[in-house]
């Protein structure tokens, strides 16, 4: 009865087993060294080679720039680039690295796949806005659309660029009010300050002063701001007088144009307005004024003249005259 039992059993010797599990161990060992270390070394060599040549290349193009840049805003996005370019190899670079080298460990990389592809689908749903977000804003870099400091108008707002990044743009208003924009409701820029400024100063005078006068004067004024040594370093082109642009009621509009460097236009503005206000008045020439009417007394007499914005006046004994309504 028992000798049949004993054929179930298999007797084995301590000092065998640990003979066996001690051989198959350093047969393993010999074939990782053999085999798959020099493998897994060559791959991460590899891996430092080509992430520190992207490093000094990174480093030699923001030098290049350094150098070479004559605006801030374009070394800085310069720099915002290179840093996103060699982040991103960075990344690739590990991945891959990665995943040729957990199989010569002897990892099985299938579970590990689906379940990263899985957690994949979920995170880029959950976060599509803010990668929307990073990849318009690589564009904008990119395309050079627009740099810090410049004025832009933007998803229906206006205001200086104080900052920007690959998720987001930060603007600054005239009254001081700071706005925060993602990348991903940046479709259409108005660029204002883009290499030139051009700025219009619309100057309204009576209707009674002499168009040739008029534009003299302006002419004359504006060459002066022109050739102001505080000014004329940020003039791009003499000043433009367009002529009369047009009649609104008793008003005549006189457009002058100054092309300027870009985002340079408000110091000659301002100095070019005062001057005209100061030029008209010794003159003797009126300012235009949207509510004040004339009657003209002549062949084709007007008995009363009617405006929109103020009530009706009568007839002038001779010639033309301002009246008030």
């Amino acid at each position: 009865m028992q000798a049949p039992l004993m054929q179930h059993f298999v007797i084995i010797r301590p000092d065998q087993f640990f003979s066996d599990l001690g051989q198959n161990y350093l047969s393993d060992l010999l074939e990782f060294l053999r085999n798959k270390l020099p493998r897994v070394l060559v791959i991460l060599l590899g891996s430092w080679i080509l992430i520190r040549a992207m490093g000094v290349i990174a480093h030699r193009v923001v030098r290049s720039a350094e150098r070479h840049s004559t605006r801030p805003a374009h070394l800085g996005q310069v720099k915002t680039l290179t840093g996103v370019v060699r982040a991103t190899g960075i990344a690739i670079v590990g991945v891959l690295a990665t995943l040729e080298v957990l199989p010569l460990l002897g990892f099985n990389l299938g579970p590990l796949l689906t379940s990263a592809g899985v957690a994949g689908v979920a995170i880029g749903l959950a976060a599509q806005t803010i990668v929307k977000d990073c990849l318009n804003g690589f564009l904008i870099l990119v395309e050079d659309q627009y740099n810090v400091g410049d004025v832009i108008k933007v998803a229906g707002l206006t205001g200086t660029v104080e900052e920007m990044s690959l998720r987001k743009t930060i603007l600054r208003d005239g009254d001081g009010t700071l706005y925060t924009i993602p990348n991903s409701q940046v479709t259409t820029v108005a660029n204002k300050t883009r290499d030139f400024s051009l700025a219009t100063i619309n100057v309204s005078v009576d209707f009674s002063a002499n168009p040739e006068e008029v534009m003299k004067i302006l002419r004359d004024t504006a060459m002066g701001v022109r050739n102001d040594p505080d000014f004329s370093d940020l003039f791009l082109a003499d000043p433009t007088l367009l002529g009369v642009d047009a009649i609104q009621g008793s008003q005549v509009i006189y457009p002058v144009q100054l092309r300027t460097k870009a985002n340079k236009q408000w110091a000659p503005m301002r100095e070019l307005q005062k001057r005209i206000r100061l030029a008209l008045e010794e003159h003797h020439i009126l300012p235009g004024d949207a509510y004040r009417v004339y009657a003209i007394d002549g062949p084709s007499s007007l008995a009363e003249v009617k405006t929109s914005s103020g009530p009706q006046t009568e007839a002038a004994p001779t010639g033309i005259k301002p009246g008030k309504s």
